[in-house]
């Protein structure tokens, strides 16, 4: 079993790999068994389709974003609400392997959603699942605000930082840059909690 789950995550890592360097329309079976050193059966087996290994690696990157977004150093003291929220948020700015390919996979993965209906409704639910975070993040540094004030500021954040990614992916902007686009947007989003 052990063994399945390690090949399981091969295929995963080899498809957001894949994914993030050639798009969701450049994701081809054979192409990612080569990636992964696997057969193209060993991969049906696993996903049944290609939609099926498009659905389990969003769940992937959407596990590995969640692990290098919360994992802390258990030594270090607990963070402030407000410092919680800036990390969280931040270290989807990074540049590090992981979270550029990350990143460029799921940027590839909403876009191809425009056209693969199969992917919407995953993709929904994952962005859900990220606003309800960093509106619980909000939340503990304005807990007086109404929860749908800070549904919408979440909404707001997570849309800067897609689009923000995107363009620091891209060249456009310095990860540094964009990172100091995020703490204002966080000051202007929290100001805005204050007044509601």
């Amino acid at each position: 079993m052990r063994a399945m789950s390690s090949r399981s995550t091969r295929i995963l890592e080899a498809a957001a790999r894949v994914i993030a360097r050639r798009g969701v329309r450049g994701l081809r079976v054979e192409e990612l068994a080569a990636e992964a050193g696997v057969s193209t059966a060993l991969i049906y087996y696993h996903f049944k389709d290609r939609t099926g290994v498009l659905r389990r690696t969003l769940e992937f990157i959407n596990d590995r974003a969640e692990r290098y977004t919360t994992d802390r150093d258990p030594d270090a003291p607990p963070p402030t609400p407000r410092e919680e929220l800036e990390e969280t948020l931040l270290l989807e700015l990074q540049d590090a392997v992981e979270v550029r390919e990350n990143s460029a996979a799921w940027g590839e993965l909403r876009a191809s959603a425009v056209f693969e209906e199969a992917l919407r409704e995953d993709l929904a639910r994952a962005t859900l699942d990220w606003v309800q975070e960093v509106a619980a993040l909000l939340g503990r540094v304005q807990p007086l605000a109404p929860a749908s004030s800070l549904a919408a500021a979440a909404e707001r954040l997570t849309a800067l930082l897609e689009g923000l990614s995107m363009r620091w992916l891209s060249g456009g902007i310095r990860v540094d840059h964009a990172r100091d686009l995020v703490r204002g947007a966080i000051d202007a989003e929290l100001a805005g909690l204050r007044r509601d």
